[in-house]
């Protein structure tokens, strides 16, 4: 009689996939202060992002915005946006250099550890640059989510810092995948894209790893605490990707519009498609349920 036993898939070899991840990185990196012409003048006739990824698209407040207001609020969400990424990328190296300091320095996986952290150093540079290029001064964040940020990078243990990282960074590169090959939107922030999009694609493998590898040895009541901060984490920083200051600069009442963004569908179904990889990954591993998953629903990442 044959026995079958259900064996768990076994996790690639940390130091291979650290090893793989380096040489990816000696091969394709890039120095966006090099790569991007930062004197380009910024064309007003272009879209930033697509329409229909606008939060007020299909709004009564959209159809109050002549083309040229549309395609400004198109340059300033994505400004908006480029600043939250600065904010929680500002984070992840803190989260990253702490978790290098207690590790082996000599190992492929550490060192892979300090090549992103160097990544995410260029990455904040370029998305300042871009800010000030698109017309948007960079406002701090309301203080709850900046103090939050403070305590969350103070806090976050193993599988908090990856799966936040992988978040933020699921969500910013299917964005960005969209706008590179798309001939409608500003070539400054195809560049910027095509950067980030090539240098995340490794950060978010070592990040998927990381996570898988964390979590599987947690225990219940450690993975409940990760499952409610992680819901925070995710609620906290979707809820601040558009700053109700850029509806002021396009003439609009700032609270009205933020209202409205927030109960459009087109705007939730973004924020939904944006977010469907890391939702997927993360609900396999059962990283989101509970009260944490209440903070997803209410932040928009699982649809209407």
């Amino acid at each position: 009689m044959t026995v079958q036993t259900t064996a768990k898939p076994k996790l690639t070899d940390r130091e291979d996939i650290a090893r793989r991840l380096l040489r990816g990185s000696a091969k394709a990196s890039f120095d966006p202060l090099v790569e991007i012409d930062w004197d380009a003048p910024v064309d007003p006739d272009m879209w930033a992002l697509r329409p229909e990824r606008i939060s007020l698209y299909g709004t009564p407040l959209w159809d109050r915005l002549s083309e040229e207001k549309r395609k400004e609020l198109s340059r300033l969400e994505v400004a908006s946006v480029a600043t939250v990424g600065i904010w929680f990328e500002t984070i992840l190296m803190q989260m990253l250099v702490r978790h290098a300091y207690h590790n082996d320095p000599t190992t492929n996986h550490v060192q892979y550890a300090y090549t992103e952290i160097a990544d995410e150093c260029r990455h904040t540079v370029m998305f300042a640059r871009m800010v000030g290029k698109l017309g948007w001064h960079a406002h701090r964040l309301d203080p709850v989510a900046y103090h939050l940020g403070r305590v969350f990078k103070a806090i976050a243990h193993g599988p908090l810092i990856f799966a936040g990282a992988l978040f933020v960074e699921e969500v910013l590169d299917q964005i960005q995948r969209e706008a590179v090959t798309d001939e409608q939107i500003l070539p400054l922030v195809r560049s910027v894209s095509r950067i980030h999009v090539v240098e995340e694609a490794r950060h978010m493998r070592y990040a998927r790893e990381e996570f898988a590898r964390d979590w599987a040895r947690r225990g219940a009541l450690n993975k409940a605490y990760s499952r409610l901060v992680l819901g925070l984490v995710t609620y906290y920083s979707t809820t601040r990707l558009i700053n109700p200051k850029v509806y002021e600069q396009v003439g609009l009442d700032p609270k009205e519009a933020y209202r409205a963004a927030k109960a459009n569908p087109h705007w939730i179904d973004t924020k939904t498609w944006a977010a469907r990889k890391v939702v997927g990954t993360l609900t396999t591993a059962g990283a989101i349920s509970g009260l944490g998953r209440h903070f997803w629903r209410k932040a928009g990442l699982l649809g209407r």
